[in-house]
């Protein structure tokens, strides 16, 4: 049975809150981005990474602010139809969904290249999605609770990454300052932007607004905890790659965290690790694809996307039908895409939708202000420089898929509009 407009319920406290963005965040990026960004930067991954970090904070104390003020589900579609209106909302929704759609995509392939046979990569990553969405079907509850267990795993695997590579692998301390600027600021930004999708999550706890107890005190608190303990682990799991591996192994390297605890001859840990990164895809990809699922419900209640996606099961009260055809179009990518496109495609999307959530804070009163204006305008102009920067195919594919929206919606309008007009 379902329910199209019930209410989702409020089950999950700051703990649950702060676990879904670390494992939101902790997972292909820390286990996947590294690499091309050091293609694209060098050692200048580590400037990249602050830059990602600054515009990430920005973006968090907006939609941290947002969220305060407007406890519930759909995150910036919401924010932006409310403070903006209903054109800049759906911008900002429909680049959420098709850029975290390719996100989670890209969890899975990762996942599936850590855990899976060779040649058995496509059917894993398949198998994975179906898990996943079964999950996040029967209950938002189970989600948080997978997802803090994940969470902790990655935690442990990556302090394990660090203490054994700086003891073990001989780190250069000189690999921190080899062709620093070699590759200029365009790689160095391009590097911040593909680092940008290993923050992207935190926008996981806005969209729960409607499923969090005390949202004006909850939301803003993990949001800034969640990235604050993301920021460190990234830059202590940056600097030990850089000085066990350097730069260029980095670079050319497939499972760079595995490269770092085999580097003094610990090929026993391997394993810990592939499992870890198994942990950490899994765990993004399961709360991706429930934010996923928040947003698409928040757009069918508006009828921005087809009404019936708005149903909420009586029993579960998740959106379960837009559930449903997440896993099946993210299954689609996984069996059509690799790894590099489903990256760029996703950081495209996602700081776009963060551009929305900078321009909706900024118009905020001061009565419900937290945070100055100058970061509403350090965070847009970020996401503008950093979306510019991604490779050309990304960026080309970001708009033409955002114009299939834009003229779906259109189209809707006018339908809507001849249909109430008046009849012969």
């Amino acid at each position: 049975m379902t329910s199209h407009q019930g209410a989702l319920a409020r089950r999950l406290g700051t703990f649950d809150a702060v676990a879904i963005g670390l494992g939101s965040m902790m997972g292909a990026g820390i286990f996947a981005a590294f690499a091309p960004a050091a293609v694209s930067a060098g050692a200048g991954l580590l400037i990249g990474l602050a830059i990602a970090g600054i515009v990430a904070y920005c973006n968090a104390t907006a939609s941290a602010q947002l969220a305060a003020q407007y406890p519930t589900s759909g995150g910036t579609y919401v924010y932006g139809r409310e403070r903006l209106g209903e054109w800049p909302g759906f911008f900002a929704g429909w680049s959420f969904v098709i850029g975290k759609t390719a996100s989670a995509a890209a969890m899975a392939i990762t996942f599936a290249a850590y855990a899976a046979p060779s040649g058995w990569e496509k059917p894993v990553g398949v198998l994975a999605v179906l898990a996943v969405g079964a999950v996040n079907y029967v209950g938002v509850t189970r989600t948080a609770g997978a997802t803090k267990v994940l969470a902790g795993v990655v935690l442990v695997v990556l302090a394990f990454v660090v203490v054994l590579g700086l003891t073990t692998g001989h780190p250069r301390s000189g690999a921190l300052t080899e062709g620093l600027l070699e590759h200029g600021w365009y790689g160095i930004l391009q590097a911040a932007a593909l680092l940008f999708f290993a923050f992207a999550g935190y926008a996981r706890i806005a969209t729960m607004g409607e499923e969090v107890r005390e949202p004006q005190r909850t939301i803003p608190r993990a949001v800034l905890i969640a990235l604050a303990i993301v920021l460190v682990v990234y830059a202590a799991v940056a600097l030990t790659t850089l000085l066990v591996i350097g730069p260029e192994r980095l670079a050319s390297s497939i499972a760079p965290l595995s490269d770092v605890v085999t580097a003094g001859g610990s090929f026993w840990a391997s394993p810990i690790v592939r499992v870890g990164a198994a942990a950490a895809t899994l765990g993004s990809l399961l709360s991706i694809t429930a934010g996923i699922g928040r947003t698409t419900l928040a757009m069918a209640r508006h009828e921005d996307l087809p009404r019936w996606l708005s149903a909420v099961h009586d029993r579960y009260r998740v959106p379960h039908r837009a559930e449903m055809l997440l896993a099946v179009v993210v299954c689609v990518l996984v069996l059509t895409t690799d790894l590099r496109g489903a990256l760029g495609f996703s950081s495209f999307g996602v700081l776009l939708y963060y551009f929305v959530a900078n321009a909706a804070a900024f118009t905020q009163t001061p009565d419900h202000r937290r945070y100055p204006k100058a970061l509403q305008i350090l965070g847009a102009l970020g996401c503008v420089a950093l979306a510019g920067s991604l490779p050309p195919p990304s960026i080309a594919a970001g708009l033409i898929v955002l114009a299939v929206g834009i003229g779906y919606r259109l189209v809707r309008q006018r339908l809507r509009t001849d249909g109430a007009g008046p009849r012969a």
